[in-house]
Order: C-alpha cells, then structure tokens, then sequence
C-alpha cells in the first residue's frame, strides 16, 4: 500500500502541479472604449505572446495560451487610433503548490508549458492610449484596472 501511494506522489510530482490543475489555455474578455469612455463594440484585437496570436472581435472573450512572457494587445478600429497593452504574466497558485511541496522538476515543467502562469481575466483597452494590465490589480467582477505607459520623448 505504501509503495502505491509512493509511486502515485511520484507521477504527480512528475508531472507538474500547476498542469494538473491548469488547462494550457484560459479566457480573457476584451474591451475597448474611446478616451471619452464610449465602448466600442466589434473592434479587431490581436493578443500574442511567444506560443502564438490570438485574435479576437472587442466585447468578445478569447482563450489565450498561458506563458511566462507578457501578452501584447493590439485593437484596431477604422474611427479611433489604436489601442494598445501589455497584459502581465504572473505565476499562478499551481506554481507556488510544485514550490511548497517540493516539487522542483513540476515546477520547471510547469514553467517550460505556461501553465504556472495566467493573465488578467477582463481588460478595457483605451483606444489612442498604450496601458498595462496587471492580474495583481485584479477584482472580481470588474475589468482589470490598466496603467498607462507614459509617452517616451525623441532625443535630439
């Protein structure tokens, strides 16, 4: 019996915490409004990171590919100038689970797939205004809170 529960805890470990309780992908729900804070409905939006571009209609909800790098967004619309946002990737709960309980080959297998990792749920781009979405600032119920990325001044 105990031979079995040993073995069971060892394929486990093996096969990383966070990829046994997190699908490769997740949703995110994208928004856009004009700086006024009109929304705009049906704008096209392209979310990528390194696995790949996800693209989406505004208003609609996308499964983006889980990874340690940041989503780019981009959401265009023929009235306004572009939106633009990055959208933090930060290590979910399944990654801290491989840490406590020790498993250090879970973790980097985790790590390796993006599972360990997950971005903001529901983001309101702006459009004519580049913003950062962090999961850290996110609420239940309410789109993630975006700060805005000042613009960068030309050196002569």
């Amino acid at each position: 019996m105990f031979r079995s529960c040993l073995l069971a805890v060892g394929a486990l470990a093996l096969t990383g915490c966070a990829s046994v309780i997190n699908d490769v992908t997740h949703p995110m729900k994208v928004e856009t409004k004009t700086s006024t804070g009109n929304v705009v409905a049906g704008a096209e939006c392209k979310l990528t990171n390194d696995y790949g571009v996800f693209p989406v209609k505004s208003g609609d909800t996308v499964q983006v590919r889980r990874s340690s790098k940041d989503l780019e967004i981009v959401c265009k619309d023929p009235a306004n100038p572009d939106a633009v946002a990055k959208a933090i990737s930060r290590a979910n709960g399944g990654m801290f689970g491989n840490i406590i309980l020790g498993g250090g080959i879970g973790a980097i297998i985790d790590h390796n797939k993006g599972t360990a990792y997950s971005y903001p749920l529901w983001v309101q781009l702006v459009f004519g205004k580049s913003l950062v979405f962090d999961r850290m600032a996110e609420k239940d119920g309410v789109p993630t809170v975006g700060t805005e990325v000042p613009a960068t001044t030309a050196k002569n």
